[in-house]
C-alpha cells in the first residue's frame, strides 16, 4: 500500500542515509539541511565509524543520529527511504529494506532500465517491493541526469530525431587521488589492452539509461555497442595525483551508442583526460556536458561547471547527491516496484 502524505503539510519525510563515502557525505548533508526531510538514521560499513553523530561525517553540527553497521537497527527505524550508496550493490540488504517497507533511493545503476536488469534479480525485488508496499529508483548525474532527464526533455520538441549525442568531458589533473587514476582507471600506463574492458564496463552503466530513452521515444534499440581509446602524452606532465611519463595513457574516449536499424540514434561518449598535449591530438573541451541534436529541431547544448578545478572535487559530488536527494519524495508517493526515470513525475529540489 502507498502511503500518500502529500497533502499533510508539516509531514517530513524520513530518511536513512547508507554509506558516508564522497558522495553519500554529501547527499548526508543534503538530508539534513533539506526542510522537508529527517534524518532518522545512518548506516556506515567501518567499525570506526559506529557510534559517531552524523554531522562528523558532513561538516555540519550534531545531529544526535549516530552511525550504526547493524542493518537490523535501521529496519526498526521504520524510515520513509533509504539513500542507498554503498560502494557495492548488495542485493540480499536492498531485499530486506524494501521487504521491511523502507523505499530506497540509489546511486548503484541497478535499475536504470527495469528490462535490462538480470530477471532473477529483477523479479527478486519486484516481490520485494510487492511484500514491503515500497520503490527502488537508481538515479546520479551520469548515468542519470545527463542520460535520461536532459536527452527527454531536449527530445521532447523534436518531431524527427535522427541522433543525440551526448559528450562528456572530465579533466583530471588537479584530482588528487592517485589510486584512482592510476591503479583503477590506467592513466599513466603504457597502452594496452584495457580499452576492451573499459568500453564494456561503461556500456554495462550507460546502456540501460540510452535503452530507456528509446523507449520514451518509442524507437527501442537493437542493441548497445562500445569502444574505447587512448591518446600518449607527448611530454612528461605532472598533474595533482602523480606523473604521467611521456608515451603512457594520458586521455581516454570511450562511446557507448544505442543502434536502431544499425545505425547509432543514441550516444554516449567519455572523454577524460590528464593533459591536452596528447597524441593523437583530440579536441577536448572543459569539464562538462556537450549534447548534440539532430533532427528538424537541431540543437548544440553546452553544460559547463563553473568551477576552478582545485575546487572540483569538493563540488562535483553534490551534481550526484543532489539528484538522489531530491528524488525521495516521488518514489515514495511511487506506485510499488522498481521504477525508472518514466514512471515518475519530474524530479525538483524544495528549496528552503
Amino acid at each position: 500500500m502507498v502511503i500518500d502524505r502529500s497533502g499533510e503539510e508539516n509531514h517530513k519525510h524520513r530518511v536513512v542515509q547508507w554509506a558516508t563515502g564522497t558522495i553519500g557525505a554529501r547527499a548526508l548533508r543534503g538530508v539534513v539541511e533539506h526542510p522537508r526531510m529527517e534524518l532518522v538514521g545512518l548506516f556506515v560499513h567501518s567499525a570506526d565509524k559506529v557510534g559517531r553523530d552524523a554531522g562528523e561525517f558532513c561538516d555540519l553540527p550534531a545531529t544526535g543520529v549516530l552511525a550504526t553497521d547493524d542493518i537490523n537497527r535501521i529496519i526498526e527505524l521504520d524510515a520513509d527511504c533509504v539513500l542507498y550508496m554503498p560502494l557495492v550493490f548488495d542485493a540480499e540488504a536492498v531485499i530486506r529494506l524494501l521487504t521491511s517497507g523502507t523505499n530506497v533511493v540509489t546511486t548503484c545503476g541497478l535499475s536504470h532500465h527495469p528490462a535490462s536488469m538480470d530477471p532473477v534479480l529483477r523479479q527478486s525485488i519486484q516481490q520485494a517491493c510487492a511484500l514491503g508496499g515500497t520503490s527502488i529508483h537508481s538515479t546520479g548525474s551520469s548515468p542519470g541526469f545527463i542520460t535520461e532527464a536532459v536527452p527527454l526533455v531536449l527530445s521532447s520538441i523534436q518531431r524527427r530525431l535522427d541522433r543525440l549525442m551526448i559528450d562528456e568531458y572530465a579533466d583530471l589533473s588537479q584530482r588528487d587521488s592517485p589510486a584512482m587514476l592510476f591503479d583503477v582507471m590506467g592513466f599513466g600506463r603504457p597502452p594496452g589492452d584495457s580499452d576492451a574492458a573499459r568500453a564494456q564496463h561503461l556500456a554495462a552503466s550507460f546502456g540501460p539509461s540510452l535503452r530507456l530513452v528509446g523507449d520514451a521515444l518509442g524507437r527501442p534499440l537493437d542493441s548497445i555497442e562500445a569502444h574505447g581509446s587512448v591518446a600518449v602524452a607527448r611530454t612528461t606532465t605532472r598533474i595533482a595525483a602523480g606523473t604521467i611519463e611521456q608515451g603512457t595513457v594520458a586521455a581516454q574516449r570511450t562511446t557507448v551508442s544505442g543502434l536502431v536499424a544499425g545505425e547509432p540514434m543514441l550516444s554516449f561518449r567519455a572523454n577524460w583526460y590528464c593533459t591536452t598535449d596528447i597524441e593523437p591530438d583530440w579536441d577536448l573541451r572543459d569539464t562538462g556536458w556537450h549534447i548534440s541534436v539532430v533532427g528538424d529541431a537541431p540543437l548544440e547544448v553546452d553544460l559547463r561547471f563553473p568551477i576552478p578545478l582545485e575546487q572540483m572535487a569538493a563540488v562535483s559530488p553534490a551534481y550526484t547527491a543532489n539528484r538522489a536527494v531530491n528524488a525521495i519524495p516521488s518514489v515514495c508517493d511511487a506506485e510499488p516496484g522498481i521504477r525508472s526515470t518514466l514512471d515518475l513525475p519530474h524530479i525538483a529540489a524544495a528549496l528552503g
